[in-house]
């Protein structure tokens, strides 16, 4: 029997641990958080810090297992490559998940390599990246290195606003690095979704439109997505074909990917992140719903060396959306009500995450969310309609 390391127990992992359990894959997962979520689903439970890559990589020696992979969970990607290459198993260079996953190395590397990049420079104290803003025009952005989620990132429009936002991105940072980079001015939406590559060919790519709540503590926090992209195609094409020569360079194998696009006012197609793992939010979920090919399955087959389906780039059953159920103000959770006639003609399905008498804290961040829905729609516009009216459909209730 096959033994599978999952690293986290957020919600996120339960459709891996269930794809694992259907392939026959014994799943152990990893973290220093005990109650979370998964280890009450996954076969076995090791108490190990995510980020301590000699420490996971003990265990992992110690529980001899096949694969390892950290889906939606950013903290564990680097270890999981790290314990991956020193065990021999399947997975993505080491050395090429560490430019990946550190946004200064990951943006050194793009420019090195003739890619379209925002100017950007990394910090690794207060000091130094206050005299270096000054070398940035307004607006700017600053941010971690190193975090996910949206965590910890500042849009500057007032220098005033700099000292704060520079300790808030070194207070996320696991390493204390921290990237100040110009912002880009996105035309249309842009876009966070997951696509695939087998032997670092990109066999699998999809683009969608991200959605934000104005209204949020935190704007740059994703409050929805929706397929396919607005993108213009000749854009969707191009950064296809960077992100496979991306892909090429770094000879990253066989893996699934969070990949963050957007076209700029200026007209250019940006490579903004990519992650080899499972995005958050349940994204390779959404992609099945959309248009039936399984990230998720495949995802697990790659870390443990297994057969793949034959991939390719997505088809849309329709116009499909997920709805990130979120409140912008604290409270105790009653529930959830859906508008009938909404509910009937486009929830396929409803995820919530808490119970009557929890706590509701307001939307900074992805691990505020309080559930999900998947959508469904004919038409590109319905969805994109549908969505910019959804506290007409859709109400948190608190008291």
């Amino acid at each position: 029997m096959k033994k599978l390391l999952l690293l986290g127990g957020a919600e996120y992992l339960l459709p891996y641990i269930k794809a694992a359990n259907e392939l026959g894959v014994y799943v152990i997962t990893c973290d220093y958080l005990p109650n979370n979520i998964a280890h009450k689903y996954s076969d076995e439970y090791a108490n190990v810090s995510i980020v301590d890559k000699e420490a996971v990589l003990s265990k992992a020696k110690e529980l001899q297992i096949d694969g390892i992979i950290s889906p939606a969970t950013d903290p564990g990607v680097v270890t999981a490559s790290y314990v991956a290459e020193k065990m021999g198993l399947p997975g993505c260079p080491y050395k090429s998940v560490d430019i990946l996953q550190h946004k200064d190395k990951f943006r050194a590397f793009l420019r090195d390599n003739g890619f379209t990049v925002p100017g950007s420079a990394g910090f690794c104290n207060k000091e130094d990246a206050l005299v270096g803003a000054k070398n940035f025009k307004l607006p700017f952005i600053v941010k971690p290195t190193d975090s996910a989620g949206s965590k910890g990132v500042t849009r500057i429009d007032s220098l005033d606003q700099l000292p704060a936002a520079v300790d808030e991105a070194f207070d996320v940072s696991i390493s204390k690095h921290i990237i100040i980079e110009d912002f880009i001015e996105k035309a249309g939406s842009s876009s966070d979704t997951d696509s695939f590559s087998i032997d670092s060919n990109l066999v699998f790519c999809s683009f969608n439109c991200q959605h934000f709540d104005e209204e949020a503590i935190n704007p740059y926090t994703p409050s929805a997505y929706s397929w396919p992209s607005d993108m213009p195609e000749g854009i969707q094409s191009n950064l296809r074909s960077e992100l496979q020569r991306l892909m090429k360079l770094l000879r990253l194998g066989t893996s699934q990917y969070n990949i963050e696009t957007r076209m700029g006012t200026d007209g250019k197609g940006y490579i903004m992140e990519v992650s080899p793992r499972a995005g958050g939010n349940r994204l390779s979920e959404m992609l099945k719903y959309a248009c039936g090919q399984d990230l998720v399955s495949n995802a697990v087959r790659a870390a443990l060396g297994m057969k793949l389906d034959d991939l390719h780039d997505p088809v849309y059953n329709g116009a499909w959306a997920e709805y990130i159920i979120h409140s912008n103000k604290a409270g105790t959770y009653r529930g959830i009500t859906l508008e009938p006639e909404f509910e009937k003609k486009h929830v396929i399905e409803k995820d919530y995450w808490l119970n009557p008498g929890d706590n509701v804290y307001e939307f900074t961040g992805a691990n505020r969310a309080i559930g999900t829905l998947v959508l469904r729609f004919d038409t590109q516009g319905e969805a994109e309609e549908a969505l910019a009216n959804i506290n007409r459909f859709v109400k948190v209730d608190l008291t």
